[in-house]
């Protein structure tokens, strides 16, 4: 499936199918056993990816690449960054704004629509988490060279392990009921991705939590 399929089929699960599934399982609301280990995966790997930036982005211009319902962008504007929160879908754009304290507001811009588009201007540093996993090794890799055209630092992100637990996991469908279940994530051999990206790759290690089966790397520009 080319990037733009894959895109659009995003963009509609979350827009239209899942708005209200995704932003419980973002907030502190009780969600059920299963749906708990991955809330505890997600909560781990935002503090890895964050881990690898500095403590002090007071100045830094930071793009939360596919933010979600906001978590990521309100960390990061907590810790000072300028933040440019985008995603494919308006209706969590809208959650993660409404969500958004109001004391960091003015640190905050949302924007829905894709995250490489270069009107949203350039960066210090990129955290993508999570929302690169639908996509092909090729597509990856040229999402992330057209973001680190625009990108002075280091751009952090995440993809889906190739191991037979996550697609065990995932094909047998016991994440989300039928009604709302996500695009399948494509897996990937980290070691094979850093290889295709080129430059300097740094291995963030991996977070597995229950139902939720995550690796990060950080690129470097």
């Amino acid at each position: 499936m080319s990037y733009e399929a894959t895109r659009s089929r995003v963009e509609d699960y979350f827009d239209r199918t899942a708005t209200e599934t995704w932003a419980r399982l973002t907030s502190d609301a009780p969600v059920s056993r299963i749906r708990a280990t991955v809330r505890a995966g997600r909560d781990a790997m935002r503090e890895r990816l964050l881990a690898a930036l500095p403590g002090d982005l007071v100045g830094a211009r930071v793009l939360d690449a596919g933010c979600g319902a906001g978590q990521m962008s309100q960390a990061l504007a907590e810790r000072g960054a300028e933040v440019v929160a985008v995603d494919l879908s308006p209706q969590l754009v809208s959650v993660a704004e409404a969500r958004m304290p109001e004391a960091l507001t003015a640190r905050v811009t949302f924007a829905a629509g894709d995250m490489t588009d270069p009107a949203l201007g350039r960066f210090d540093h990129v955290i993508a988490m999570d929302s690169l996993i639908y996509y092909r090794e090729g597509d990856i890799a040229a999402r992330l060279h057209s973001l680190m055209q625009h990108t002075r630092r280091s751009a952090v992100f995440t993809v889906a392990p190739r191991t037979r637990a996550l697609m065990a996991m995932w094909y047998a469908g016991k994440l989300f009921p039928r009604s709302d279940r996500s695009p399948v994530m494509v897996p990937h051999v980290p070691e094979r991705l850093a290889a295709v990206l080129g430059g300097e790759v740094r291995d963030l290690g991996r977070v597995t939590s229950g139902f939720y089966i995550s690796h990060a790397l950080e690129l470097r520009g």
